[in-house]
């Protein structure tokens, strides 16, 4: 299985990572995609900027564990997954999954899967910037309710 794992300040282009993962195998009958988009709003507070922070190494062990994890649960051709750190404004992408297998069912379930783990178990902090000022968010039970349905 051909994987790709990064974390990176700098955007990244859907459509060429998709090409990336399909080039070159024929097997990919199917290919899910979760792409995750800086919000300008969060508990009903406006917000201008978004700075993410990781954990250099322990991040993308950690998104490395998901994928193999992910790999030993479906059969799946090929994972993408890219996050970024560093401040981003709204509709700026910050997270990408990207699933290739030969049936749709295996790639949306991993592709779930991935993200679900990816928001409770890889280390990302973020800090968003509001009217009232700076604050650190704090995880959300609905990601551990999705951790948990797995």
């Amino acid at each position: 299985m051909q994987k790709h794992i990064a974390v990176q300040e700098g955007s990244f282009d859907p459509a060429g990572e998709e090409r990336l993962l399909r080039e070159g195998n024929p097997r990919i009958g199917a290919v899910v995609t979760f792409l995750g988009l800086m919000r300008d709003i969060n508990d009903d507070d406006k917000i201008s900027t978004m700075t993410l922070e990781h954990y250099p190494g322990m991040t993308e062990k950690a998104l490395d564990a998901i994928v193999e994890e992910a790999a030993e649960r479906w059969d799946l051709e090929g994972i993408r997954v890219i996050h970024r750190v560093g401040e981003l404004l709204p509709e700026d992408p910050i997270v990408m999954v990207m699933v290739g297998s030969r049936h749709r069912g295996e790639a949306f379930r991993a592709c779930e899967f991935v993200i679900d783990y990816l928001k409770t178990r890889a280390p990302f902090w973020k800090k968003e910037q509001t009217a009232k000022g700076e604050r650190w968010v704090d995880a959300r039970h609905s990601d551990k309710d999705a951790e948990a349905k797995w």
